[in-house]
């Protein structure tokens, strides 16, 4: 579970509501919690919201839409995926080739959920040419990567657009508001539509930096996470396939980790890592 990205989300939101029912000034602290509904405007949630939402449906394929509830399942899946159980496994495998030979593989093969990790085992099982082996799997890395970004580029417009909904509102108000001036007894909804006009710039703003903008960055990462475990298949089997020693191809895949990570490793903590299957965050 991604602890950080919903400890991050709740603190910000009730920060920012203490901020909205608390007032502090020389005559001390006061608590109004009937102040919340002064930010509470059915007319800036139709604006801000739904043109933000019309417009992302507007500008992606059905596809990557109807796969918004998976890349919610993977920004908070952190431990997905694991350079170390792949590590364990590329090094067992190096063993069984150097023991047995690489059509021995096959049948380690089989048994990968990962299908990334099949494929690759299989390419050199297969006896292709070195160079032709990392050429697929590295495109293979590469297109998938294009896929990612196309998604976190989803939210990243979502992130750019709300504001500017924002800003549309706060017109709307304002016109309403200076219309009213001119009409007889029109001042009485001046209050109201100044309402508009400001809360649906906070409408926008708290899209885009607390909602939007973090989803995005988490699934940024989440590729970056699952990139690094493709690198380190390649790598591994690209050892394999030239026959390298099973020790010296450790140390070579850890040097991919950083230093801590290491030191877990060193520790056992590596193995206690489940499995990593692949998978692609533009796929519904």
């Amino acid at each position: 579970m991604n602890l950080t990205y919903i400890i991050g989300l709740v603190f910000s939101i009730a920060v920012m509501l203490f901020g909205m029912v608390t007032k502090i000034d020389a005559s001390g602290f006061q608590f109004k919690p009937e102040q919340l509904g002064n930010f509470f405007d059915i007319s800036s949630i139709f604006i801000v919201i739904g043109c933000t939402i019309g417009v992302i449906i507007a500008s992606f394929p059905p596809k990557l839409l109807g796969a918004i509830p998976k890349h919610f399942a993977i920004m908070l899946n952190t431990k997905k995926y694991q350079p170390m159980y792949y590590i364990d496994q590329l090094v067992e495998l190096a063993q069984t080739a150097r023991k047995n030979g690489l059509l021995f593989l096959e049948e380690k093969a089989n048994e990968q959920e990962d299908p990334f990790f099949k494929q690759a085992i299989m390419l050199i099982v297969d006896a292709n040419d070195a160079d032709k082996v990392r050429s697929i799997l590295q495109n293979d890395i590469d297109c998938m990567s294009n896929r990612h970004e196309e998604v976190a580029a989803m939210y990243d417009k979502a992130s750019a657009i709300s504001p500017a909904f924002g800003m549309l509102g706060t017109l709307v108000g304002l016109i309403n508001m200076l219309k009213g001036m001119n009409l007889e007894g029109g001042s009485s909804s001046l209050g109201s539509d100044m309402g508009v006009a400001l809360i649906t710039t906070l409408y926008g703003v708290v899209l885009a930096n607390m909602i939007f903008n973090p989803i995005a960055s988490n699934l940024r990462a989440r590729d970056a996470d699952e990139v690094l475990c493709k690198v380190i298949i390649v790598e591994g089997i690209m050892s394999i396939q030239s026959g390298e020693n099973p020790k010296f191809l450790r140390e070579k895949l850890l040097t991919f980790m950083n230093q801590k990570q290491r030191e877990m490793e060193g520790e056992g903590g590596g193995k206690k890592g489940g499995k990593g299957k692949g998978n692609d965050n533009a796929e519904g």
